[in-house]
C-alpha cells in the first residue's frame, strides 16, 4: 500500500494513511493550480514564497512520509516502484516532447515544461531503495535521514560541469526540470516515514480506535496514481476554457 499503487481491498488498509493521503493529494492540486496560473497565464500570484510555497512543500512531505510508512503494506514493492518509475519516465519523455515542439513547432522563445527528476521518479527510486532500507533499525534510520538531510545543504551549495548528477542533488547552471525531488535531501524525509511506520505501525493496523473511511477525500488517496497523471492536464485545460469563453483571449 504505497503512495501511488493500486488499491488493496477496503477492509485492509490503514484508514488514516488513505485519508492524509488525499489531504496530501488535494493541497498539490491546489499549489499546480497556482503554479499554472502563473507560469501560463502570468496572473499576479506566487509559488515560490508565501502560504502557496509552504502548501506545495507540506504536499510533498506528507506524500513521502505516508509512502515510506505505507511501503511496509506492500505486497509487491519491487513491481509498484518499477511501475512508478516507468510512468516518470513517460512524463520525462512526453514534457521534453512539449517543450521541442513549443521552440520548433509554436516558435515560443523558450519552453521550460521538462522533467527530468521529479516527485514520480523520486517515489519510483525510493521504493526499489525499500527493501535494503526497511532492514536497518529506526533509530539508525533517523540517524541516516539526519545524515541525508544535513548532505542536502551542502549538495545545493556545490557545482559542477558535469550533467548527471541531478538525481543525488547536486546540478550546474544548464540543468533545469520543472519539478525537481533529488535523493538528497528528500530520501531523508521517506526515511523517516520507514522509521515511523516500524515504530507506530508495529501491528500494521490502524492507531486509532474509530475510522472514517467512506469520504471524497480518502476514496482520492487511495487512487493517487491516477489522480496524479491526469490532474495536471485537466487543470491546464479548464483553465484554457475560461481563458477563452469567458475572457475571450
Amino acid at each position: 500500500m504505497s503512495i501511488y499503487t493500486k488499491p488493496l481491498p477496503l477492509q485492509n488498509r490503514i484508514w488514516e494513511l488513505d485519508f492524509f493521503r488525499g489531504i496530501a493529494l488535494l493541497l498539490m492540486i491546489y499549489f499546480h493550480i497556482i503554479y499554472n496560473l502563473k507560469e501560463f497565464y502570468n496572473s499576479p500570484v506566487s509559488y515560490s514564497w508565501g502560504l502557496n510555497y509552504y502548501i506545495g512543500k507540506v504536499s510533498v512531505v506528507l506524500f513521502m512520509l505516508i509512502s515510506g510508512i505505507s511501503c511496509r503494506f506492500s505486497r509487491n514493492v519491487i513491481r509498484n516502484g518499477v511501475k512508478i518509475l516507468g510512468v516518470a519516465l513517460i512524463i520525462s519523455f512526453v514534457t521534453h516532447l512539449a517543450d521541442y515542439l513549443a521552440v520548433s513547432v509554436a516558435h515560443f522563445s523558450s519552453s521550460y515544461m521538462g522533467i527530468k527528476f521529479g516527485v514520480l521518479h523520486f517515489f519510483g527510486i525510493s521504493m526499489l531503495l525499500f527493501p535494503v532500507l526497511e532492514k536497518i533499525s529506526p533509530y539508525l534510520l533517523v540517524a541516516l535521514s539526519a545524515g541525508i538531510i544535513a548532505l542536502g545543504q551542502v549538495f545545493s551549495r556545490l557545482s559542477t560541469s558535469l550533467d548527471f548528477l541531478f538525481p543525488i542533488g547536486i546540478i550546474n547552471s544548464r540543468f533545469y526540470s520543472s519539478d525537481y525531488y533529488p535523493l538528497v535531501p528528500w530520501l531523508g524525509v521517506f526515511i523517516i516515514g520507514i522509521a515511523l511506520g516500524k515504530l507506530i505501525y508495529r501491528e500494521k493496523r490502524s492507531i486509532f480506535r474509530f475510522s472514517i473511511k467512506d469520504n471524497i477525500i480518502s476514496t482520492l488517496g487511495r487512487n493517487t496514481l491516477l489522480v496524479y497523471v491526469v490532474h495536471q492536464p485537466l487543470i491546464l485545460l479548464i483553465l484554457a476554457a475560461i481563458n477563452f469563453f469567458v475572457f475571450k483571449i
